[in-house]
C-alpha cells in the first residue's frame, strides 16, 4: 500500500497518524478485519516514519562529517 499517499505524508503526519492506530487497537471494540487493517495501516505508517527518520540521520551525519572535514583543513592549512 505504499505509494504516491505516504511518499507525500510528512513524519509529524506519519506520526500522527500512527498514534491514532496505535490508540484504537488498545482501545479493542473492532472486528478481527478492522484489527488486521488498522495493523497494516500501522506497518505502512512506520515504514514512512522510519525513512523520514534515516533520511534525518543521514543529513545530519553528511553535515557532520563536512564540519569535521573543514575543521581538519583549518588546522592543517595554518602550518
Amino acid at each position: 500500500m505504499t505509494g504516491k499517499v505516504e511518499e507525500a505524508l510528512g513524519y509529524e503526519q506519519a506520526r500522527d497518524e500512527l498514534i491514532e492506530v496505535v490508540r484504537r487497537l488498545e482501545a479493542g471494540g473492532t472486528t478481527l478485519e478492522e484489527s488486521l487493517a488498522l495493523w497494516e495501516r500501522g506497518e505502512e505508517l512506520a515504514k514512512v516514519c522510519r525513512r523520514w527518520l534515516d533520511g534525518a540521520r543521514a543529513r545530519l551525519d553528511a553535515a557532520l562529517a563536512d564540519e569535521e572535514a573543514e575543521d581538519g583543513r583549518e588546522e592543517g592549512g595554518d602550518d
